[in-house]
């Protein structure tokens, strides 16, 4: 199912003389989620990713704007109307009821040729168990599972009336760093089988990275980017979303284009072409650094982390925006510990420029 919004926006008016003024959570947001696709909203906390994800189902009303899903308009649709199955952070399940009885309530709510006999729910509520891996719990109560496991209850309930869309809210960040690496394979492998379109709320960008066909990146209630992981991170449009994608962190250096040359500092480290004379912010990912005892780009030496099949190397420099500048090198390089100074050359696709005030990003050719 087609999930279209169109110039789709949620204000929450201020409460009491000292909130401050309005606050615009969504704001004009005008997207199409394709069929049969997994989205990642993206974000920080207060981005306005979970308010779209209650607008698409239903829980929260726009300010303006329209929600399709199709061709169907369900902008003023009641949740219940709409065929969305939701599954929360926190789970959301009864405590007092077996899995299956979890799983089928959703179905005991259907009425008119949508009702279904106990029998029939059963078998579906068995059917969706076995899909999600739970088929052996149907008897336990919430109380009685792991986190994970009940989570994936959580999706079987969402999942039992075969929704038109599903909207999954901060899923994994009950779970602990294994068990959500699991899980979050869980979801992309369930979300292939049903082809059902799927929007997945995170403000972990190795989750999006990992899990979706594409990401929406968000912030302060407005689209940054849209498009699959790599592209994103490969090409970002500015430099939130640059700093937002990518562990460890992009390094970002207050730096200069003088006289075709990109300088961080006193280093002309990378000449360039068709780029004016001005300041920029130069950002650096860490896989784009390479050792060179004649490297152009010198930076103060702190330590050498071994990662066994990479190395990461810590420095500092007086024009970076980060505490420590991390490199990523391969395994075989030696890095002279006893130097005070460690030099490296770019790889220039790995170099990303951007406008000083705008933050927008900024063309050019490496010589």
């Amino acid at each position: 199912m087609k999930v279209v919004l169109q110039k789709l926006t949620k204000i929450f008016p201020a409460r009491g003389k000292g909130a401050g003024g309005d606050v615009v959570a969504a704001n004009c947001l005008d997207f199409e989620i394709p069929d049969g696709e997994l989205i990642a909203l993206l974000g920080p906390s207060g981005c306005g990713k979970s308010t779209t994800l209650n607008l698409i189902s239903g829980l929260q009303k726009p300010t303006s704007g329209r929600i399709f899903f199709g061709d169907d308009d369900v902008t003023d649709l009641p949740p219940e109307n709409r065929g969305v199955g939701l599954v929360f952070q926190n789970y959301a399940l009864y405590p007092h009821l077996s899995v299956m009885d979890n799983i089928i309530f959703p179905l005991g709510n259907l009425r008119g040729k949508d009702r279904m006999s106990k029998a029939e729910m059963h078998e579906k509520a068995h059917e969706i168990a076995k899909l999600v891996q739970i088929d052996g719990l149907m008897d336990r109560k919430p109380g009685e599972l792991s986190g994970g496991q009940q989570q994936r209850v959580a999706i079987a309930r969402a999942l039992v009336k075969m929704p038109r869309v599903l909207l999954l809210d901060e899923p994994l960040s009950n779970l602990d760093a294994r068990l959500r690496l699991q899980t979050r394979e869980e979801i992309k492998r369930i979300q292939r089988e049903t082809k059902i379109t799927t929007v997945f709320v995170t403000h972990d960008q190795d989750e999006a990275m990992s899990i979706s066909d594409r990401i929406i990146v968000m912030r302060d209630g407005v689209v940054q980017q849209i498009g699959a992981p790599q592209e994103v991170y490969d090409n970002p449009e500015n430099l939130f979303v640059a700093n937002f994608l990518g562990t460890p962190p992009i390094n970002v250096f207050s730096a200069s284009v003088k006289g075709g040359f990109l300088k961080i500092g006193g280093d002309s480290v990378l000449k360039l072409k068709n780029v004016p004379d001005g300041g920029v912010w130069a950002a650096i990912r860490p896989e784009g650094f390479l050792l060179r005892d004649d490297g152009p780009f010198r930076c103060k030496l702190s330590r050498v982390e071994v990662m066994g099949r990479d190395i990461s190397v810590v420095s500092e420099n007086k024009c970076s925006q980060n505490p420590a500048i991390r490199s990523i090198i391969a395994s075989e390089n030696r890095v002279n510990t006893a130097s005070e100074t460690v030099r490296f050359a770019l790889k220039p696709h790995k170099v990303y420029l951007f406008d000083k005030k705008t933050e927008k990003r900024v063309a050019f050719e490496a010589e």
